[in-house]
């Protein structure tokens, strides 16, 4: 079987003539490439040169070889290229496995620095949920990715990140005067989120906070998104609990007249960045978690600043027109859902 190096010595030889010169050319001494040529032929099975005076006249056999050599290290090169084009983060693709609330954690500001610093590269972010997500790194169809912990996998480097707390969100500012105990939750009009996730870490360190003041958790309304839960204890139905991120990073979107209050004990949704152990990451993929850790950061940086409590103004009594009739607050009616 012919190799490149082989083969490479041969196109030297056929083009130049002489082995003296293809020796020359490829920095080799000219009894290495002379053996090299005579290890190709053995190979083959074939004569690839004839010796005429001091130069080479190459054979039927060596005219049916070239073009085929030609292709062998043309694309022995392309190979290398683009290996070369990955590992400088020119071209490839980036597989990231991401949690569910990513959407809002991480948007798309991430994706599109990583586009605008290296245009060829393509990006996937991947993941229903943590659970998911975990067991594709496990299954080795990624690289790494961001989860919410828990998670217990030794075979697993895990990296916490950030640490958003809880907080109990409510559009009665009787329910957000104090803190928010265990056994007050048990008894709250709930609405959550990712009703159809039934490993939602936030939902179950809430239930083991319950479940150890000897309550169970209950709900009124059960969704999928964290933007409908908001929608719904906004018209004051029923209450959630959200992480001070969630509420970050929703903005304008959070009502004035909804308030929130801190969990006791306080909990809270972590997040880390995980990869198998002792993985050597690829530059892509390096170059993804640093910007998922930055914006992580960001997020948590914002979210210790909005505070742990935020007593919603309480309501004002309505007046009463002429015609005897309740007048709505400022001409309108009370705010019922995130406009």
């Amino acid at each position: 079987m012919a190799t490149i190096h082989q083969l490479r010595v041969f196109l030297a030889a056929y083009e130049l003539g002489s082995l003296t010169a293809a020796a020359t050319r490829l920095g080799y001494a000219q009894p290495t490439v002379s053996e090299q040529v005579r290890v190709l032929e053995r190979s083959l099975g074939a004569r690839l040169f004839e010796r005429v005076g001091r130069g080479l006249v190459p054979t039927e056999a060596a005219h049916a070889l070239r073009p085929h050599a030609e292709r062998t290290i043309g694309a022995v090169e392309q190979a290398a290229n683009a290996v070369r084009s990955v590992n400088q983060l020119e071209s490839g693709t980036i597989r990231f496995g991401v949690f569910g609330a990513s959407r809002l954690y991480l948007g798309s500001s991430v994706v599109l620095d990583l586009l605008h610093r290296h245009p060829g590269v393509r990006v996937e972010l991947v993941g229903r949920h943590s659970t998911d997500v975990v067991d594709q790194l496990r299954r080795g169809r990624m690289e790494a990715a961001a989860i919410a912990l828990p998670v217990d996998d030794p075979a697993l480097e895990v990296n916490p990140v950030m640490d958003d707390e809880l907080v109990y969100v409510s559009a009665h500012a009787d329910r957000v005067a104090g803190p928010v105990t265990a056994a007050v939750l048990a008894k709250a009009p709930l609405v959550l989120a990712w009703a159809s996730w039934a490993n939602d870490t936030t939902r179950a360190g809430l239930a083991t906070a319950v479940e150890a003041a000897g309550h169970t958790l209950q709900t009124r309304v059960e969704v999928e998104d964290v933007e409908t839960t908001l929608e719904i204890a906004a018209s004051g139905e029923a209450d959630t609990v959200m992480s001070l991120g969630m509420l970050h990073l929703l903005g304008d979107r959070v009502p004035e007249h909804v308030g929130w209050a801190p969990l006791r004990p306080r909990l809270y949704d972590r997040f880390a960045i995980v990869h198998r152990q002792g993985a050597v990451l690829s530059p892509a993929t390096s170059l993804m978690v640093e910007l998922v850790t930055t914006r992580l950061l960001a997020v948590d940086t914002a979210a210790r600043r909005l505070g742990r409590t935020r007593v919603p103004p309480a309501p004002q009594p309505r007046k009463v027109s002429g015609s005897g009739q309740p007048r709505p607050r400022g001409g309108r009616t009370p705010p019922s859902g995130i406009r």
